[in-house]
């Protein structure tokens, strides 16, 4: 029977990928924001897209050094605790506020920062299982392809590819028939590329971060006859 190794810092990097995770869905993710950039002009987006990219920031670290299979099972731990998020959201906001000026205001704030419908909920936690999975699939292949040279080129290569699949299907679940379809594809782009040059900015910090981890924790796992089946939990 396999026995998995144990690893220093493998349950705090869960741990950060979960909070991060949480908080770029629950914090300013209802914020539109305006950003004027280069080539793209005037781009509105969701405020909270400035920090969900760390979640794949966290993805390419954790499959570099431990394996697709220490990434998917926090992937798992990062879809479980957005959907117990939204159910706690559901039921606060759903409970009857007690009389008063103070807790009306208070519900109304809520509904307004907790009370997403359910649609865009299923969107993006859908979105953010699927386009994970996808970054810590190629990031785990092209490892073996490039022979562990190259780390830029994996982490942008696999973000680029799961940032193409979470944009995908959160924009057209999310909206299709709610926004005109080309407002939707715009809007998909011009996310995608943000979250993905975000990436790009970021490449100097993973190299730093996945140096130190494979020295502190003696490993460079290479994904050879790994089981990539997305629906299974285990390592």
């Amino acid at each position: 029977m396999h026995t998995p190794r144990r690893y220093r810092y493998y349950d705090l990097l869960l741990a950060a990928f979960v909070v991060a995770l949480l908080c770029s869905n629950l914090i300013g993710a209802g914020k539109a924001a305006v950003l004027t950039l280069p080539v793209l002009g005037e781009v509105t987006f969701g405020a909270g897209i400035l920090f969900f990219p760390i979640s794949y920031l966290f993805g390419d670290i954790l499959t570099e050094v431990y394996g697709y299979a220490h990434d998917r099972r926090a992937v798992w731990a990062g879809f479980t605790a957005l959907l117990f998020a939204a159910v706690m959201s559901l039921v606060v906001i759903q409970l009857p506020p007690a009389s008063g000026d103070y807790m009306d205001g208070y519900q109304k704030g809520l509904e307004t920062v907790f009370g997403n419908t359910w649609r865009i909920v299923l969107a993006s936690i859908i979105a953010f299982w699927a386009g994970s999975l996808v970054n810590a699939y190629v990031m785990a292949k092209m490892k073996i392809m490039t022979e562990g040279r190259h780390l830029w080129m994996r982490t942008i290569g696999s973000t680029a590819a799961g940032e193409l699949i979470d944009s995908s299907i959160f924009y057209m679940t999310a909206f299709y028939g709610i926004w005109s379809t080309e407002q939707v594809i715009a809007v998909a782009i011009a996310q995608y590329f943000l979250k993905t040059g975000w990436e790009v900015v970021m490449t100097p910090v993973t190299y730093r971060v996945v140096a130190w981890l494979k020295k502190k924790e003696d490993e460079d796992y290479y994904d050879v006859g790994t089981n990539f089946s997305p629906f299974k939990v285990g390592v």
